[in-house]
């Protein structure tokens, strides 16, 4: 009995838990090619987006181990089972269901067309940062990472 409340719960916390990898800053990353160039145009670019709460994984969870408990108060022998199991279910729908909260969130961004000597002119987007603010004429670097990433940043 105990061990079907653990399996549900397991389930249930897998499929609520977040697919997505999280990115990671200050790591070091091998270098493919670096292009260097000039500054064409620049064009700030921002764009809204929704961020649903984080822990709706646990609210579901909870809701699961809550419903499971309150299941496996009623019946008996194997009736306590299935009404464990479906207050288990229940529990976990009832907090899916539940509004989300979510946030908005402002995303800055840059456009910058750079024209380098060799290959041509490209467009890159990247993230703004204040401390490094692309201006037309600038020299600059094109970096290509591995995996398709490029990052722009000023020749000193």
């Amino acid at each position: 009995m105990k061990l079907v409340i653990v399996w549900v719960s397991l389930v249930l916390m897998i499929f609520s838990y977040p697919l997505y990898a999280q990115y990671e800053r200050n790591k070091a990353i091998p270098v493919e090619k670096v292009l260097f160039g000039q500054v064409l145009s620049v064009r700030d670019i921002s764009r809204e987006e929704l961020v649903e709460d984080r822990d709706h994984g646990w609210k579901v969870f909870g809701g699961a181990l809550i419903g499971g408990a309150i299941g496996n108060q009623f019946g008996g022998g194997s009736g306590r089972v299935a009404t464990t199991i479906l207050g288990s279910i229940i529990g976990g729908s009832m907090a899916s269901n539940n509004n989300p909260q979510y946030q908005s969130r402002t995303i800055r961004l840059v456009e910058i067309m750079v024209e380098t000597e060799q290959d041509g002119q490209f467009m890159v987007v990247q993230d703004f940062d204040p401390s490094m603010v692309f201006l037309q004429d600038d020299l600059v670097r094109m970096i290509y990472l591995q995996g398709g990433i490029v990052r722009l940043d000023k020749q000193m």
